[in-house]
């Protein structure tokens, strides 16, 4: 027993151990040259994609969304291409309803080539890539990566030029888009004209005090990063309870209970079983999310969360599940599972006996636990971590095996507990109706992707005041369900009051109709640039220069908040609409802060090109988007988006940084904070 608790200590501590890294790079390029002829030759450019990422692949229109993938051939010497770029699988294509426009891109490993013909026995080549890449919380600005590659051809040695970086415009790729346009070269000597230039310009950005990387264990600031485990961990552990109170759980408490007393030749041993029958029901649950956490590891899961077609499952098996609580079929295992496992039960002895016996309870009570344990799940999944189904059935668990052990332990507590009745099938619709309402979060997010808008904020919360009104008719008596017989014109008090905070939930989201942002179930509901008539409007000033937003932050005496976003950050947008539209969080700002704007992917040329030191190399910031990108990289040691931080005007840290996620509470927080620390 002593070994089962130390296992399961283990586990969790492995499943709540995280790793912080602000600095993300989720694409590795291994660019070589491979010769498949004398003279004739490849580019071999592979990309690895960590899990739950993705990469733009080339034919994404960078008018309307994320930075594509692009090719510059800076130089090419004793080379010519020849023939079209090809990858060797075709990129995942999907609709974005916020760009409106059909998105494709690549996850796992893809390899691109590019053909040649050498025209000198020595050849060089210098290629540089720009890409872009998220999942489902950040996106990392377009970046970009230069490769110089040399070899040799099997060719008889002759005078050759240089081809002139200029002149290297190739047939369109395949699949046409940005990389028509990417084959066109940037000249060499662009860089090298700016060189001189550029030695000061890098010496003025990061001199300057306000250019002067932060420091973010001595401000003291705290992450505002939430775990999803522990939520998964608490909402699992509560469902557990839920558990309890269906007609499949409770009445087998009692008697597994007396059965262990009467069973004992003492009542410490029999305490003893009752625990070993406890940690035997947590061992098989946990077994369980153990098992599907392996199966799909956390790229799969991380794409269950965001994927279209997962979510409208996900939304059709809640309904499944909430039709069967309210009665109009069971969901249960096959008898002869039950009937095997208890038959081995009775012919074995010892802890192996005790094992058996929990896990027929585990298959008896199937029916009620089943949908329970379906929809955690789906929700475990839906936050993408890989230890979320663990974690999940560990408390889901806990909690049905701390009423056997409590009981065996303080048997006299068995009299005083509520006997079995019809307020079991209560406990049923009443979570019938919750997995209703549960399920169209799920189909909420499948119509965000696919543009439908079938399900607005509006359709969503009317949606919501219908379920959660009839809940309140039902726990009042007014109607019931027929494999339940007739509604009961008397109602416990319990009842009365359950009935009284579902109406006070409907009245409370009938405002969400005309734009009220509803904070306390923003996570739930669409967000608000979905709504069709919005009372609230409005926008507060973003400045999109660094340096002139700081001067306006000094002359106005206010702190910074900078918003460091890009054109083809989807949770940017998200963010935008769900937490930055609050009218509660919007008159904050406005009322406290001069904003800054950064896009990252901002393509409008610099009036002069900076060279700049990253890591021992010289690097060139040609555009605004990537001085941007660099600031967020050199000062705050970071490059994912959203993310957000204020700042005084010294560009000192005062609070954040904050990243993706839409807890509205959380980011009025991460606010106020910066207004206190100002106002020292």
């Amino acid at each position: 027993m002593r070994k089962a608790i130390t296992m399961l200590m283990l586990v969790l501590a492995a499943s709540f151990s995280a790793v912080n890294a602000q600095l993300m790079n989720p694409v590795k390029w291994n660019v070589t040259t491979a010769m498949t002829g004398d003279a004739k030759g490849e580019v071999v450019m592979t990309a690895t994609v960590e899990p739950g990422w993705h990469v733009y692949s080339y034919d994404v229109d960078p008018e309307i969304g994320p930075t594509p993938l692009e090719l510059n051939w800076t130089s090419l010497q004793g080379v010519k291409l020849t023939g079209k770029l090809k990858a060797d699988k075709t990129p995942h294509k999907e609709f974005d309803s916020m760009f409106e426009a059909e998105l494709s891109w690549w996850t796992g490993t893809v390899t691109l080539k590019q053909p040649f013909e050498a025209t000198a026995p020595d050849f060089a080549i210098d290629l540089t890539l720009r890409y872009s890449a998220c999942n489902d919380q950040n996106c990392i600005p377009p970046t970009k990566e230069t490769f110089n590659l040399k070899g040799t051809a099997k060719i008889a040695a002759a005078k050759v030029a240089d081809t002139p970086a200029k002149e290297l415009v190739e047939e369109p790729v395949e699949n046409g888009g940005a990389a028509e346009a990417s084959a066109a070269a940037v000249p060499v000597d662009s860089v090298a004209d700016t060189q001189a230039q550029g030695a000061a310009a890098e010496n003025a950005v990061t001199s300057d005090t306000l250019w002067e990387p932060v420091d973010f264990e001595s401000t003291g600031n705290d992450s505002t990063d939430s775990s999803s485990l522990w939520y998964i961990f608490i909402t699992c552990f509560l469902g557990g309870f839920v558990a309890l109170l269906t007609p499949c759980v409770w009445p087998m408490i009692p008697m597994t209970v007396s059965f262990f007393l009467k069973k004992g030749k003492s009542r410490a041993k029999s305490v003893g079983d009752a625990c070993i029958y406890g940690v035997s029901i947590i061992v098989i649950y946990l077994a369980l999310g153990l098992i599907i956490s392996a199966l799909f590891g956390a790229s799969a899961l991380n794409a269950l969360s965001t994927s279209a077609v997962c979510n409208i499952i996900f939304f059709l098996l809640l309904v499944v599940f909430a039709v069967s609580f309210f009665g109009a079929f069971n969901i249960q295992l096959p008898s002869s599972w039950s009937n095997k496992i208890d038959s081995t039960a009775e012919r074995t002895t010892g802890l192996l006996s005790i094992f058996f016996m929990a896990f027929t309870l585990t298959l008896v009570s199937f029916s009620c636990t089943g949908p329970i344990i379906g929809t955690l799940l789906v929700e475990a999944a839906s936050t993408g971590d890989s230890f979320g189904p663990a974690v999940g059935m560990f408390g889901f668990s806990l909690a049905l095996a701390i009423p056997f052990c409590l009981f065996a332990m303080f048997p006299s507590w068995l009299q005083s507990a509520p006997k079995s009745g019809s307020w079991m099938n209560t406990v049923k619709v009443v979570l019938g109706f919750i997995e209703l309402a549960l399920s169209l979060k799920f189909l909420s997010v499948a119509d965000l992707a696919y543009g439908w808008h079938i399900l607005d904020r509006e359709a969503f919360l009317a949606l919501w005041i219908v379920i959660f009104g009839l809940m309140g008719l039902y726990l009042l008596g007014t109607f019931n369900f027929k494999h339940y017989g007739p509604a009961d014109s008397s109602i416990g008090t319990g009842r009365f009051f359950l009935a009284m905070v579902s109406f006070a939930f409907t009245i409370y989201l009938v405002p969400g109709l005309w734009g009220a942002p509803l904070k306390s179930v923003s996570a739930f509901v669409p967000p608000l640039f979905t709504q069709d008539f919005n009372l609230y409007g409005g926008g507060f000033t973003e400045y999109d220069d660094y340096e002139e937003g700081m001067r306006v932050a000094a002359q106005e005496g206010k702190p910074v908040l900078i918003d460091f976003s890009g054109y083809g950050c989807v949770n940017c947008r998200k963010m935008e609409g769900a937490v930055l539209d609050d009218a509660g969080v919007h008159t904050m700002i406005e009322d406290n802060f001069v904003v800054i704007k950064l896009m990252v992917d901002e393509k409008k040329s610099l009036p002069e090109p900076i060279t700049v030191e990253e890591y021992g190399k010289k690097i060139t910031l040609d555009t605004y988007g990537d001085k941007w990108s660099y600031l967020q990289r050199y000062k705050f040691q970071a490059n994912a988006q959203p993310y957000y931080v204020v700042l005084n005007g010294k560009g000192e840290l005062l609070s954040g940084p904050f990243s993706y996620d839409e807890n509205i509470p959380a980011f009025t927080r991460f606010l106020e904070k910066g207004i206190k620390d100002f106002k020292k």
